[in-house]
């Protein structure tokens, strides 16, 4: 079993000598991966064998209708072993694949630490999938069992006839079970003791996790996870926090909580299974996200850490000005991914919440590493500058990865050149970088095709376009495929966005390439208004010389359209394919009626 912490601060003498510990850090790191290595045993069985740890609270638990409850370490592994000793009288074995569809909750907590200490692979998937998104995800992947909870049992049903390999289906909380419902109930899992249930002993290459990607082409790739993946995405935990987990758990008071679907990545691997594994308290809130709840939560709990994607900060500012007005807030650090912030979110956090967001940028594939860190601790407990972040940027690499902008032949790029973001699969001691996925899940094209160089010591493209720059600050411009040329001039929506969202007409904005026969493509932003707001000529002229005030002639806006919502995926990301194949049909159905005409 690793150490709690995988990375050391700088000596102390190197600590105060400066204000950027960047180098430091990364020549400091040196990634301790044992042979065998179980999720469920980090981030739930070392605490239970610990009297007081045990007593302590893992999840702390609120449902939209006010119901709430504590789930301590020892009543989690508990629970765990006693709902995995159950599945594998069943018939579950070693590999079989398994699908969570549940919300933020006690049960789904115990869920994944059970099943890992099974050595199953688990699928977990969204509330918000339609039948036919479940489907797709249950067929390709076999699973043969699916735990879904009163939010998701329905569309789970409804498909089941047509995921042949499906054999149980179990109801969590409110769901039913019985004739034509699910086949058993998680209370009757937890019926029977665990007896002698003995743990699967994985290696730390073992298959863990299966998560569906959102590719921008063809159906969802699952992307296989291994069980040393957690261990790979710590260091940027613990960096983007502050320094989370930096003192043993008796000594800290340290609570994350986040709006993240633990469906996916973000929520999962940046929120719950680390927040665990360091013996920390995590708060679940199962219900629908809104600005004022969200306050509401980390007020009541007080929590110290969270991760908060843009779209819920700028949610949060715009409905909430001056928090601290109105809370009472212990807030000590807020990672941000998904989306670049902007500097309008990022001075609103450093005013209004008194810290400085540390963004963060990563995907399932290689999570977690790339981001800012805005404090060290060192031995004694004091706070020390981990490295300056610089508004606007997505950071630099987190101790323990090689990170570049690279070319189409894999070169890497002079410094300020754009190129693709790549995370080579050897550390900068040549050591293997734990945090790389396995593979996509039976699509080995898919997966050679991610990669550049040798097998063995290769480069993973992410498909995210930036700019390194001398200091080696990784400035985003887009998706490769959301970067497109206006008269020559390539332009990144990202910042675009940004922009507008400084409007106080403008809650939100996407920004694509609309088709245009003399430029190729235009700017056209698609924009939801802030309430009260209404749309008119008069707005679209004040915001296209807002944005041209601000930015480069090329970049404001030619068309402007305003909207109720925008496409979001189930991970806060704006779906800006969607927006940009509307613009392409609609441009199609225009040459056809000017021809008809």
């Amino acid at each position: 079993m690793p150490p709690p912490l995988p990375l050391t601060p700088p000596p102390a003498r190197r600590i105060a000598a400066g204000q950027d510990h960047h180098a430091a850090l990364h020549a400091g790191l040196h990634w301790q991966v044992p042979e065998h290595f179980n999720i469920g045993q980090a981030c739930s069985a070392r605490w239970a064998a610990r009297p007081a740890q045990a007593r302590r609270t893992a999840v702390a638990w609120q449902a939209e209708d006010g119901r709430s409850g504590r789930l301590s370490y020892g009543q989690l592994h508990a629970q765990a072993q006693r709902v995995a000793a159950a599945l594998q009288r069943l018939g579950l074995q070693r590999g079989d694949f398994v699908a969570v569809v549940m919300a933020q909750r006690p049960e789904a907590a115990v869920a994944h630490v059970a099943l890992q200490l099974l050595g199953v692979v688990v699928m977990p998937l969204s509330m918000l999938f339609g039948p036919e998104a479940l489907a797709y995800r249950l067929q390709d992947s076999g699973a043969v069992l699916a735990l879904a909870d009163e939010n998701a049992l329905a569309p789970l049903l409804a498909v089941r006839s047509a995921c042949p390999a499906l054999r149980h289906v179990v109801a969590v909380g409110a769901a039913p079970a019985g004739p034509g419902q699910a086949d058993m109930h998680w209370r009757s899992l937890l019926a029977r003791p665990a007896g002698r249930f003995e743990p699967a002993r994985t290696r730390a290459d073992d298959a863990a996790l299966l998560i569906y990607t959102s590719g921008t082409t063809g159906p969802p790739k699952g992307a296989l996870m291994p069980q040393r993946a957690l261990i790979g995405n710590l260091s940027g935990f613990v960096c983007s926090q502050n320094w989370f987990g930096a003192q043993p758990p008796e000594h800290s008071d340290e609570v994350f909580w986040s709006p993240a679907d633990w469906a996916w990545t973000g929520g999962l691997m940046d929120a719950l299974l680390p927040t665990l594994y360091f013996g920390r308290t995590i708060v679940a809130f199962q219900g629908r996200f809104t600005p004022e709840r969200a306050f509401e939560l980390m007020q009541r709990y007080r929590v110290t850490h969270s991760f908060l994607f843009p779209t819920a900060l700028k949610a949060m500012m715009k409905a909430v000005p001056e928090p601290r007005q109105r809370y009472r807030l212990q807030l000590r650090s807020v990672m941000s991914a998904g989306e670049a912030l902007g500097d309008a979110v990022f001075g609103w956090c450093q005013r209004a919440l008194g810290l400085t967001v540390n963004e963060m940028f990563g995907q399932t594939e290689i999570n977690y590493v790339v981001g800012n860190c805005g404090r060290l601790l060192d031995h004694r407990g004091r706070a020390y500058p981990g490295w300056p972040a610089r508004p606007g940027s997505m950071g630099r690499a987190y101790p323990g990865h090689r990170v570049a902008v690279i070319d189409d032949a894999g070169h890497e790029c002079p410094r300020g050149t754009p190129g693709d973001v790549a995370v080579h699969r050897l550390d900068v001691h040549g050591q293997p970088d734990p945090v790389f996925f396995l593979g996509y899940w039976r699509q080995p094209a898919a997966t050679a095709a991610k990669f550049t160089g040798d097998p063995a010591a290769s480069w993973c493209r992410t498909g995210d376009t930036a700019v390194m720059d001398e200091d080696g600050y990784l400035w985003y411009q887009g998706r490769s495929d959301d970067v497109f040329k206006s008269s020559g001039y390539r332009i990144g929506p990202s910042e675009i966005e940004n922009c507008l969202v400084k409007h106080p007409a403008v809650a939100n904005a996407a920004v694509v390439p609309k088709p245009d026969a003399e430029r190729g493509a235009v700017v056209k932003a698609f924009i939801v208004l802030a309430p009260g707001v209404v749309g008119d000529a008069a707005l679209v002229a004040a915001l296209q010389q807002h944005v041209r005030g601000q930015l480069a002639p090329y970049e404001y806006p030619k068309d402007i359209e305003f909207v109720d919502s925008l496409p979001m995926t189930t991970t806060g990301k704006v779906q800006r394919r969607v927006l940009r194949l509307l613009e392409q049909e609609r441009a199609v159905q225009l040459v056809g009626r000017e021809t008809c005409e």
